[in-house]
């Protein structure tokens, strides 16, 4: 369920990523904890931090009960 509900709030914020040429990639939940590989344009951003926690984070935070954080995977 919190999976479907992760990947639904990524479906929306995924076109805002793609328009600057990167992309996200859900790697796993573990209590709570959302685990997401940037990808493109993403990787070598320096934005990238802000986007993940000011961003994704505070969405999914806010819009899926249970999740208390996103954490990024190489």
């Amino acid at each position: 369920m919190m999976q479907e509900e992760v990947q639904g709030v990524l479906k929306r914020l995924r076109p805002l990523i793609l328009r600057d040429g990167g992309d996200i990639e859900l790697v796993e939940i573990d209590q709570g904890i959302v685990r997401l590989r940037l990808l493109g344009a993403c990787v070598n951003c320096p934005s990238s931090t802000f986007t993940l926690k000011a961003g994704i984070e505070t969405a999914l935070t806010t819009e899926v009960p249970g999740v208390r954080e996103v954490e990024q995977v190489l």
